[in-house]
């Protein structure tokens, strides 16, 4: 039992006590090369409230000794089998960037297998929906071209990418997890049961309004778009407009 209980400290990083035994969980899902400490403050925001549970992937920050998983199935799968370790509660999925497609994926396997982890509300961030496709082939660019990738998604105005030291000792994570969601593909007749908010940057260079409104083919149930002012890291510049959004899913459950 310990080391299950080691295994899911791993995987799961909550930053925050929680409030009452049956509170409301939200499960965040970082974007390509992220890592689960972008989600402190969304962390900080809920604490005392809701369970805010923060995943770390394999291959960055303590676990960069760890191998990159370069398959969202598989990735998905490995969530999916940590989350049916963990006592069940009302949940809310939220996922940024390749983030979003993981959150999707692993809805739908908790969904396939009936259990009560599977989330109640997913909030699909800055990504478009799982089946509309681009040919990007940024993991196969040397490392000057993948940071050259970032500094377009971070834009002028935020510095979510910070040190340029510390950003080429991420770029093999950066670089497997960029394999993984380019390689990734998506049937369009895929869909959840629970409903999903898609969030977007008006000014995202990697998602059209189009592609973002595509999330809703993907769910049997609800579905709206909240469109926010930024680019792909909008919600950096928007942090109390997404606290919000997630507030009132929570608040649903």
């Amino acid at each position: 039992m310990h080391s299950m209980d080691n295994d899911l400290a791993l995987w799961f990083r909550r930053y925050h006590p929680t409030a009452a035994d049956g509170a409301a969980r939200l499960v965040c899902f970082p974007h390509a090369g992220g890592s689960a400490s972008f989600y402190h403050p969304v962390s900080a925001a809920f604490a005392g409230g809701a369970d805010v549970v923060a995943l770390q992937y394999p291959g960055r920050q303590d676990r960069r000794r760890e191998p990159c998983v370069t398959d969202i199935a598989e990735l998905a799968d490995r969530i999916t089998g940590k989350l049916l370790e963990l006592d069940e509660r009302p949940t809310v999925f939220f996922g940024h960037s390749m983030g979003a497609v993981l959150a999707f994926e692993t809805a739908w396997r908790l969904e396939q297998k009936g259990s009560g982890a599977a989330p109640r509300a997913l909030v699909a961030s800055g990504r478009r929906a799982p089946s509309t496709h681009r040919p990007e082939t940024v993991h196969r660019r040397d490392d000057d071209g993948i940071i050259a990738e970032l500094r377009l998604l971070d834009g002028s105005d935020q510095k979510v990418l910070g040190d340029e030291e510390v950003l080429r000792m991420a770029l093999p994570a950066i670089r497997g997890d960029y394999e993984a969601i380019e390689k990734y593909r998506c049937d369009e007749e895929r869909r959840v049961r629970c409903p999903i908010t898609a969030v977007t940057g008006d000014e995202d260079p990697r998602t059209t309004l189009d592609e973002a409104e595509a999330w809703g083919r993907h769910t049997e149930g609800a579905f709206r778009l909240e469109v926010l002012p930024g680019g792909h890291f909008f919600l950096s510049g928007q942090q109390a407009a997404v606290i919000s959004l997630i507030s009132r899913e929570l608040g649903q459950l």
